[in-house]
């Protein structure tokens, strides 16, 4: 049964992750619970598919309030997802695009790319860096092991970031196969970079605990007391972030 063997594959993939890149997520902690603790925020990024990670840890029902989701509409599949692929090869786009946020040294910038060969995604973490952030990549090796890079410096994302955490799906992502059916099938790589991404989160909110500090974070608007909970929290950080 085909839906069995994608949770054996799932279940395979996540322990390889939490197994091997525990130090990673810790780093990339590390430099978030910085960010939060110095009143700042953690950017995150990603093309396609890629913004729903994005979107997992930001304005959401136990998550970090100081995540800046750079949800840009040019790399979303939304009016037309052919776009989304053509824009994220465009070189000198999403580093310009980040000069109309609020950024600071202080800031940690997650980058989200499976393969970490766009140029989209390689502009935007030499950006960060030059700014100073920390800049954290989730990207696959296998898959980035088996492509070039679509950016003139020949960089892939895992070159630049200073944590790169290897998200364990196979290159092209497709987990699955049949008989008589060419194209491999189902990919892993949103299971297993949701995992890592409230991983991160868990992480961070320890550390800043650890620190003495006690991080801001979303209750559910559908709890009676939500609204007023997170309306404080919108008021404090809406300047930093932008989409509140």
């Amino acid at each position: 049964m085909k839906y069995l063997e994608y949770y054996g594959v799932i279940k395979d993939q996540l322990e390889a992750q939490f197994e091997q890149e525990g130090a990673n997520i810790e780093k990339a902690a590390e430099y978030c619970a910085a960010s939060v603790s110095s009143g700042r925020v953690i950017h995150v990024f990603g093309c396609g598919h890629s913004q729903m990670f994005a979107m997992e840890v930001f304005y959401r029902a136990g998550g970090l309030v100081p995540v800046n989701a750079l949800l840009i509409p040019h790399l979303a599949l939304f009016p037309k997802a052919k776009l989304s692929t053509l824009q994220e090869r465009v070189e000198g786009f999403a580093d310009r695009y980040l000069s109309l946020e609020d950024v600071d040294a202080r800031d940690t910038m997650i980058i989200v790319s499976i393969s970490g060969r766009n140029a989209a995604v390689v502009d935007m973490a030499l950006e960060a860096k030059r700014i100073g952030m920390k800049v954290i990549g989730l990207v696959s090796k296998q898959f980035a092991g088996s492509t070039t890079s679509r950016h003139s410096s020949g960089k892939n994302l895992m070159d630049v970031a200073d944590v790169v955490i290897d998200v364990k799906c196979v290159s092209g992502d497709a987990a699955l196969e049949i008989e008589g059916l060419e194209p491999h099938f189902c990919g892993t790589s949103t299971v297993l970079g949701m995992s890592i991404m409230e991983s991160i989160i868990a992480q961070t909110v320890e550390n800043c605990m650890k620190a003495g500090y006690e991080p801001p974070i979303y209750v559910s608007s559908n709890l009676d007391k939500g609204d007023a909970i997170n309306d404080k929290h919108i008021k404090n950080y809406s300047k930093l972030i932008t989409c509140l």
